[in-house]
């Protein structure tokens, strides 16, 4: 995948290398921006190469999908095809054989669709529909343990018995963490319940009790939320309203205080961080200026840089890539693909040829998630 293409002259090639000669060169300090506010230590430097031709080995990812049997209908406009629908159910060899035509060695998988935990209004069913789900989960996951793990689905309708699957999936399951599809609608189809709330705070506590990663998916809005979507149906989805409503919730839990009180909490961001990396600066720089602030004791950034990690996830894009390792530093970005919605090959070809260091290849790649993951 091709995304600087040749125009008056300069390649793709080249034009990264100009753009690193001249970070290198001028410090970014042009228009009098500090070279501290764009590097915050020095592992977080840009470093550009021009890889070789051999593909990254022993990939890692971390936002690949899988859905029960029948929970998928026919017009779920995010999988149109029948080979796409199909392609989500499959926790077997065709998994398996698009893992090795694409360079991956190992796929956390995680529940998504449009009928997620999170859709569920009444509370008893949410807690009966995320365990079977994990059981499900676990059961396919056994046959191929070197290749696939597990992201458990959480009943957030009740924070003490999503704690409790939680540590029943870590423990006793051997998953990896959790992942979330956004806000959860609670008893009405008009509700909407954010994670920064004080009764998710004991839910906090466990999670970091357990050291495992929280992932934080994105969802669709409420369709009586959508006022600004009218007539423009498209934005409201993956395009655009999906990093809306997950950079919103994220920027929820920084502002409220919840990672001075738990700092060793552990959030993931798919899709190269939803937009927040590119906005981060503004957000502080407006708050510093305003006499709204939020209830944490630091910058906003801060816990962007200590408490998130990124993923690639349906976002195959360098220019993106570099503002994110920039902004928060190789060492919190992990490759993931967004499989099937998005498709491994696509994401390998771009990823193997990205021009960035190997040592943030590799890292990026594999090394981050085995140490995150503990695998």
């Amino acid at each position: 995948m091709t995304n600087i293409h040749h125009q008056g002259g300069i390649t793709r090639r080249g034009f990264f290398e100009r753009s690193a000669g001249a970070l290198a060169t001028a410090g970014l300090l042009a228009g009098g921006v500090d070279a501290s506010e764009v590097a915050p230590d020095p592992e977080k430097k840009l470093d550009m190469a021009t890889p070789d031709s051999a593909p990254t080995p022993g990939k890692i990812a971390l936002e690949e999908h899988f859905a029960l049997p029948g929970t998928i209908p026919d017009n779920y406009t995010s999988l149109p095809t029948p080979e796409s629908r199909r392609q989500i159910q499959d926790l077997g060899s065709g998994r398996i054989a698009e893992m090795d035509r694409s360079g991956l060695e190992l796929c956390i998988l995680s529940e998504s669709g449009p009928a997620s935990i999170q859709t569920v209004l009444k509370t008893s069913e949410a807690v009966d529909r995320s365990r079977r789900s994990n059981d499900y989960l676990v059961e396919h996951v056994a046959k191929y343990p070197k290749r696939l793990k597990g992201f458990a689905a959480l009943p957030m309708q009740d924070p003490q018995a999503a704690a409790q699957e939680l540590t029943r999936c870590i423990k006793e399951l051997g998953f990896c963490g959790a992942l979330v599809n956004g806000f959860t609608q609670i008893n009405e189809a008009d509700s909407a319940v954010f994670y920064d709330l004080p009764q998710y705070w004991p839910f906090w506590a466990t999670v970091q009790q357990l050291d495992v990663p929280f992932y934080l998916h994105p969802r669709f809005p409420l369709a009586t939320r959508q006022q600004a979507y009218e007539g423009h149906a498209w934005i409201a989805g993956s395009a655009w309203g999906f990093a809306v409503e997950t950079s919103i919730h994220a920027l929820r839990l920084m502002g409220s205080g919840l990672f001075d009180e738990y700092p060793k909490l552990k959030v993931i961001l798919g899709h190269l961080g939803e937009g927040l990396p590119f906005g981060i600066w503004r957000v502080d720089h407006r708050i510093s200026r305003t006499s709204v602030r939020p209830k944490a004791k630091l910058p906003i950034a801060h816990y962007l840089r200590e408490n998130f990690y990124i993923t690639t996830s349906g976002a195959f894009r360098t220019q993106a890539l570099t503002d994110v390792i920039m902004e928060v530093g190789a060492d919190r970005v992990l490759y993931s693909v967004d499989y099937p919605y998005e498709d491994m090959g696509e994401a390998t070809e771009w990823f193997d040829k990205a021009p960035i260091s190997e040592p943030d290849r590799v890292k990026i790649a594999c090394g981050n998630a085995r140490q995150l993951l503990r695998l």
